[in-house]
């Protein structure tokens, strides 16, 4: 499964959404980096700011463990899951995606209390918008991204914009 640096792979998304029916919030990323693929789980890499960013805005301690992050989420109303299921990706790059499969948000939609969606960044709000939007009539929120790669932002000021999802 593992290409090499700079090959494109076809990959699904395998680990679940994060949810339950007090879920009021939905937060989209746009698909697993590879370091998420290797923990199965949300924002695995070291460097990206999520957890971080998160912890501040709802003035927790930020998690460690998985079952930590989704204590957190859950006791917050949020729910967590990615835009994408399937798609055509050069290791983590959300630059590079393409051939998408769309996961279907139906499922959160329903169970949970959602009365808004924030995307983290701008490809996780493109891809709602072209490919999940109808079908969930529900306008979705750019937040700019948590990712190590969006070195524009400082932990500051992007605690300052996510504070948004209060």
């Amino acid at each position: 499964m593992a290409g090499k640096a700079g090959e494109y792979q076809h990959l699904t998304h395998e680990f679940a959404p994060v949810y339950d029916a007090n879920s009021r919030i939905l937060i989209l990323g746009s698909f697993p980096s590879v370091k998420s693929r290797e923990q199965q789980f949300f924002y695995g890499h070291p460097q990206n700011r999520f957890w971080k960013v998160l912890a501040a805005v709802l003035s927790c301690r930020i998690p460690q463990t998985i079952q930590e992050k989704k204590e957190m989420l859950l006791s917050h109303g949020i729910a967590l899951w990615d835009v994408i299921a399937e798609c055509d990706i050069i290791g983590s790059s959300d630059s590079s995606i393409r051939n998408v499969v769309p996961n279907d948000l139906r499922q959160i939609l329903e169970t949970g209390k959602i009365q808004a969606i924030y995307a983290n960044g701008g490809t996780a709000k493109r891809l709602y918008d072209r490919f999940q939007k109808d079908t969930c009539q529900m306008e979705a929120i750019g937040l700019p991204s948590t990712s190590p790669a969006n070195a524009a932002y400082s932990l500051e000021r992007l605690t300052a914009q996510w504070r948004n999802i209060l």
